[in-house]
């Protein structure tokens, strides 16, 4: 039996890019996943749906998307090793708009040899968006992996550029 720490309360919202789905505990957000991407996330048997409990995510979610949120001040409660956890902590300091590469994030953290274990982290980022993962970009400046598509990388970074996301736009990422 799950106790009152293990208990996922979950919600999802409508967003420019489709559905999204929060997910989390006591703790804080667990989980934010596009739902229209290539790894939606399955509520488990057990999860709660809670559309109180993750309002504040879901607001500072849709100000981002319409361009007027470029910080988040959410709990966080991500599960992953230390090592990614180390990564995922990184990730929340890039600025809004601003991109790095795996290699400086590497050398940020004391290993410059290990960008692909930068990148295996950045790929196993569970909290999108929050945890900005779609600002890691190769080294060559191209657009590299993303856990729910390239075209959710490419449209939130460039939300980040113009301030807005284009409904027009939205139709031709899918």
């Amino acid at each position: 039996m799950a106790t009152m720490h293990e208990q996922i309360a979950f919600s999802t919202m409508t967003s420019p890019l489709g559905e999204i789905l929060l997910a989390g505990n006591e703790h804080g957000l667990t989980q934010v996943s596009f739902q229209d991407g290539v790894n939606p996330l399955v509520p488990a048997p057990g999860w709660q749906q809670d559309d109180v409990a993750w309002a504040t995510a879901v607001s500072q979610l849709t100000a981002y998307f319409a361009g007027k949120r470029k910080q988040f001040d959410l709990p966080l409660a991500p599960q992953g090793t230390p090592f990614q956890q180390q990564v995922w902590a990184y990730l929340q300091t890039i600025p809004y708009g601003r991109t790095t590469t795996y290699g400086t994030i590497a050398a940020e953290l004391g290993n410059p040899n290990s960008s692909r274990a930068v990148g295996a982290a950045n790929g196993r980022n569970p909290i999108a968006i929050i945890i900005p993962c779609h600002r890691v970009i190769g080294s060559s400046g191209k657009l590299t992996g993303y856990a729910s598509g390239l075209k959710f990388k490419e449209a939130l970074l460039g939300l980040e550029r113009n301030g807005r996301i284009e409904v027009g736009q939205q139709l031709s990422l899918f």
